[in-house]
């Protein structure tokens, strides 16, 4: 090794080394005071889990009991809606800066710049600028993150809780735009609703954005929704309790049985083997249409085990509930971002979609579904797919996904009607739409998995783009009205009053 080399050439070797090794020391050091604590490094070790991973649960679990005793201690009856509201933030901050270090000042940088364009740009504009500086700060982090910090030396993506604080920000700013800028009679019942008359101040804004209990998971939650159970419920009777007291129990058992599942099956079913050439090559389709199902299925309890208990920890601080069912018990999913059995058991692309990640769908809806005047399952699907990130594979997968609601949307209203005839009819084309609906969402969500262009577009060709070829075809050939009269049908179909009537007796509902 030493052969050819003289003294001083040795000596300069051995001291330009020894600079590097000191300047990756400095640099991981410097990685590490900016990405977190490393508190839990032992336990990282132990258990053989990146401690980003590791310190994200173990905050959710101190959130979860810190909820308790917010309920306890800074209940409304007990306190003042201030000190909840700075309690409430500065947990939130302290949480988001052992997790991810000084990027947590990412959330309050983002939250301080759209405040001030709120405040000086006004109400008949201000919701368009929110949109694109939070939406333009957002893809700038995840790109920057992506594509020039990330050496994987760290796995943390601190650009997670900026998604759910951006949905955040962009609801606030149209609400407020809502109840400050437009008529009455320009909204909708939902718009109604969540119009906001007043103008946020800087601690509610901050509490809304950055509270302990949807900082590290979110979910998203309305703006008038959460100051009410900031400044307390008119009325809490004995048996929400109960009710709330078993949700959390049971959504926390959720989640202990969706980790268990995703830790043990997770790597018997590796994403990337849909895209090995032995795989493809040794196995008849069918086998690949089955592991693909086993595949996606698997990746799926990560997010259950998130969101789920996300939802228990809003539900533990007393958060959450949602009026009465029909049986007169309450109900507490005001909240909740996922419906497991909906989702396992989908016979469309349509019900997947409305029972996964519901608050982001809210958003989407709200933000740009119901308010784009042309193609606005388009746009909705481009919008969410910039939210997410700046991997590729997660545009095709929204492109993707554009196609096959075109094509299901087709489907459901052409051929469903031939089949409600009877039971017998009707539990066949369930049984068939099940499986399409099953296999068209794990086609559609390989790229999101995957992430680079390379590995998606080979997975498709693999399938022959068969089934973007076959929606295509469908979305020609079975025509379906457009959106304005299919709309106009269903408020023709409504009573006069009814919708109203229904409204008001659901707010009455969750005031009681």
């Amino acid at each position: 090794m030493c052969v050819g080399l003289n003294q001083g050439d040795w000596a300069a070797t051995v001291t330009q080394s020894t600079e590097l090794i000191q300047q990756r020391n400095m640099a991981t050091e410097t990685i590490s005071a900016c990405t977190g604590s490393n508190l839990l490094q032992p336990i990282s070790e132990i258990t053989n889990l990146p401690l980003d991973q590791v310190n994200f649960v173990v905050c959710q679990l101190c959130a979860l009991l810190t909820a308790v005793w917010f309920r306890l201690y800074l209940h409304p009856s007990k306190t003042s809606p201030f000190v909840r509201h700075v309690v409430a933030t500065l947990l939130g901050i302290y949480f988001a800066l052992f997790c991810f270090g000084w990027y947590a000042l990412h959330f309050l940088l983002q939250s301080g710049i759209t405040y001030g364009i709120m405040i000086l740009t006004g109400v008949e504009h201000m919701h368009k600028y929110c949109l694109v500086v939070a939406l333009g700060y957002l893809s700038f982090c995840q790109i920057t993150r992506v594509y020039v910090f990330d050496y994987g030396m760290y796995s943390a993506d601190f650009t997670g809780p900026m998604m759910v604080i951006t949905q955040k920000i962009t609801s606030v700013a149209f609400e407020i735009h809502d109840g400050m800028a437009r008529k009455e009679e320009q909204l909708n019942q939902g718009q109604k609703r969540l119009a906001i008359r007043r103008m946020p101040s800087l601690l509610e804004y901050f509490s809304y954005n950055c509270n302990f209990m949807g900082i590290l998971a979110g979910p998203t939650c309305c703006y008038n929704d959460y100051i009410a159970f900031i400044e307390g419920t008119p009325c809490r009777h004995r048996d929400q309790e109960t009710k709330r007291k078993t949700e959390v129990i049971r959504k926390l058992s959720t989640c202990f049985f969706s980790l268990l599942v995703f830790l043990s099956v997770c790597k018997v079913f590796p994403v990337e083997r849909n895209i090995d050439d032995d795989f493809i090559a040794t196995n008849p389709f069918y086998v690949q249409v089955v592991y693909l199902y086993l595949s996606m299925l698997t990746t799926r309890p990560k997010y259950y085990f998130v969101w789920t208990l996300a939802d228990a920890i809003n539900n533990a601080a007393g958060f959450g509930f949602n009026g009465y069912d029909s049986e007169g018990l309450s109900r507490w999913d005001l909240i909740s971002n996922l419906r497991i059995m909906n989702i396992e058991f989908a016979t469309s692309f349509k019900v997947f979609l409305d029972n996964w990640n519901i608050q982001t769908a809210h958003w989407l809806k709200r933000v740009c579904y119901e308010r784009c005047p042309y193609n606005p399952t388009a746009a909705t699907f481009l919008l969410s797919a910039m939210w997410h990130g700046a991997y590729p594979g997660y545009y095709l997968t929204f492109l993707t996904g554009i196609v096959i609601t075109l094509a299901a949307r087709a489907v459901r209203h052409n051929v469903r009607p031939y089949f409600l005839g009877s039971q017998t009819h009707k539990f066949v084309y369930d049984v068939i739409t099940w499986a399409a609906t099953q296999i068209a969402i794990c086609y559609t969500v390989v790229p999101f998995v995957l992430l680079s262009v390379g590995p998606s577009l080979k997975f498709y060709r693999s399938w022959y783009f068969s089934i973007h070829i076959g929606c295509i075809l469908l979305a020609i050939a079975l025509p379906v009205k457009p959106r304005h009269l299919r709309l106009k049908e269903q408020q023709s179909a409504l009573q006069p009053g009814q919708e109203t009537t229904d409204s008001n007796s659901n707010q009455k509902q969750k005031a009681t």
